[in-house]
């Protein structure tokens, strides 16, 4: 019977996970509420309810042969999750432990900018790559650090937090409690907050002052740059300044072949791209000039959390 691995994406609103086989195809797929119980184990009960339920139509082909779990906040060392800001259970959340003890597979754990990065290395553009590190552009900005064809998880497990770099100080207030993180500039949430703040400090005219602050978001943005407006466009080069500096520094630190762009304000394409790529070489130290390459990410949004969680327990296992 054929092997097929269970990639579980722990979200803030939802929970999806799909059946993988080993060259990436996903087989089958659903999703439940993560927010459905405060109680973990009510949670944990009813997504293994769904997964079974699911697999049953593909059951008679293929073997579930292991569980591959991307979490905010997810400690790979210990396969707990730990304080996520978003998720309703606080505390330590010893999720491999408890699905192992329920499912009697092997379970593996990372967090969601981890796992984006190893889909990247199985299922991606870095398949022949050792060095390389993937951006995830969401609410917020995590990262994933391959290093020598490994995975950098440091001491703790919590290596890579390049969205809590300080890029600005005394700047924007962060979610971390600290002012002028990289991530209240470079995602979803900081050009959102860049085109407030462009809004309230100058009265050029944009398509933006149509809409109340509940209604701007990255994807507005975007809609309105693809109109020329020149405030959205200016949005778009003020987030890329900030973010190519950042990757000029990151670059002099770890000198990877490549920096893939992932989530959901990559999908701005070029109006993203090209001011990262312009400023992070105007930064760069010389002798790494033309040395890396800044693309988005080879995964489809739509699969690419389920596909890196997938790849995780692939990359951890003899499958």
């Amino acid at each position: 019977m054929k092997k097929v691995v269970v990639g579980i994406d722990v979200g803030g609103t939802n929970s999806a996970f799909g059946f993988v086989d080993k060259e990436g195809n996903i087989l089958a797929q659903g999703n439940i509420r993560t927010d459905i119980s405060d109680d973990f184990g009510e949670y944990l009960k009813s997504l293994t309810k769904e997964i079974y339920t699911i697999y049953s139509d593909i059951s008679n082909d293929y073997e579930i042969a292991g569980f591959g779990i991307g979490a905010p906040n997810g400690n790979y060392f210990k396969g707990t999750i730990e304080n996520a800001p978003n998720l309703k259970w606080k505390g330590k959340i010893e999720f491999v432990r408890r699905l192992n003890e329920i499912t009697g597979k092997p379970v593996y754990l990372t967090n969601d900018a981890n796992a984006a990065a190893i889909g990247e290395k199985i299922f991606g553009k870095a398949k022949n790559m050792n060095d390389f590190v993937v951006i995830t552009l969401g609410t917020g900005l995590g990262s994933g650090i391959y290093c020598g064809g490994r995975l950098l998880y440091g001491y703790t497990s919590q290596a890579g937090e390049v969205g809590h770099i300080i890029v600005k100080e005394n700047g924007r207030l962060c979610g971390c409690g600290r002012r002028g993180c990289l991530e209240k500039y470079a995602s979803a949430t900081g050009i959102k907050i860049t085109a407030l703040e462009f809004l309230k400090n100058s009265n050029q005219k944009s398509l933006l002052r149509n809409y109340n602050e509940n209604q701007i978001d990255s994807k507005l943005i975007y809609d309105c740059a693809l109109r020329n407006d020149e405030m959205a466009m200016r949005c778009f080069e003020f987030t890329g300044e900030v973010l190519g500096k950042a990757l000029a520094n990151l670059i002099a630190v770890l000198s990877p072949e490549a920096i893939f762009l992932f989530g959901g304000l990559a999908l701005s394409g070029d109006l993203i791209l090209k001011p990262v790529r312009k400023y992070c070489e105007d930064y760069l130290l010389n002798i790494f000039k033309g040395s890396v390459k800044i693309e988005l990410s080879g995964l489809k949004e739509n699969s690419a959390a389920i596909l890196g969680a997938a790849a995780l327990c692939y990359s951890e296992s003899d499958i």
